[in-house]
């Protein structure tokens, strides 16, 4: 009789676990402060806005550029565990915000130019990366993937080796954050990419037709359009979702609200 309580007592845990991962994923979690204990490479991912984003990854929890109110980054009341930042463009650092969401276990992953801009109490707290470092956070590794327009010029609004793109990978799950870059061969001969984040606004980054050519190239097994919003508007995700899909069934769109409001 006891070994049957506790089957039970697990099954009741695995499906509230399941069910809590369900409504992150279903951008539920954006009105709930509960969220799931996840197995290591599992993931969950909540929107905030245009490149700003919780990760939630095995257990570990990730902001990616957040700018804007710190109460979207808020999580059962814990701060991240690691901040990623990718450039020095309002619409991807606000040391206001780091400042009052960073806690004093948090890391913060940037490249130089950004920990330039960042207050001293911030730096104390940054590991600066150049593009193709390595390094980990709570058993995450992280890899500065380069980022830039195309063609490189000295004008660009990204230049080669100022920003980073970033590789994530835990228990053999790997997600790409591409940042804001146009299509360059970096990104097309990364391997066995799990989840990937594409950006597609010009003329900062790519067109719809452009980063659906390159996930079709790389192949991502899912794929989260994000930071679409161009000097024309935002793109159209539902046409590159035609695109991708057409190109390979096997590959997940997943649209998210990235823009609340429009």
């Amino acid at each position: 009789m006891q070994n049957k309580l506790v089957v039970v007592a697990l099954l009741v845990i695995v499906a509230v676990g399941f069910f809590l991962v369900q409504q992150y994923l279903n951008g539920d979690a954006q009105e709930t402060d509960e969220v799931a204990v996840m197995a290591p490479g599992s993931f969950a991912v909540r929107p905030v806005e245009h490149a700003s984003f919780l990760l939630e990854f095995g257990g570990v929890t990730i902001a990616n550029d957040p700018v804007g109110d710190t109460s979207a980054y808020q999580l059962n009341g814990t701060v991240p565990v690691l901040i990623l930042l990718t450039d020095i463009h309002p619409d991807h650092l606000s040391v206001e915000t780091l400042s009052s969401m960073t806690g004093a276990s948090t890391t913060l992953i940037a490249p130089q130019a950004v920990f330039d801009e960042l207050t001293t109490e911030l730096q104390e707290q940054t590991v600066v990366m150049g593009n193709g470092d390595v390094h980990s956070v709570a058993g995450v590794s992280i890899e500065a993937i380069p980022m830039y327009n195309l063609p490189e010029t000295e004008d660009a609004f990204h230049t080669k080796g100022r920003g980073n793109g970033y590789l994530l990978e835990q228990a053999e799950t790997r997600i790409y954050i591409a940042g804001d870059t146009a299509d360059i061969p970096e990104m097309r001969n990364l391997d066995d990419i799990d989840v990937a984040f594409i950006p597609m606004n010009l003329p900062y980054t790519m067109d719809v037709e452009t980063a659906a050519d390159a996930v079709l190239d790389f192949a991502p097994s899912v794929v989260y359009p994000y930071h679409f919003r161009g000097t024309d508007g935002l793109a159209d995700i539902s046409e590159f979702k035609r695109i991708v899909l057409e190109g390979n069934p096997g590959i997940e769109v997943i649209e998210l609200d990235w823009y609340p409001g429009n």
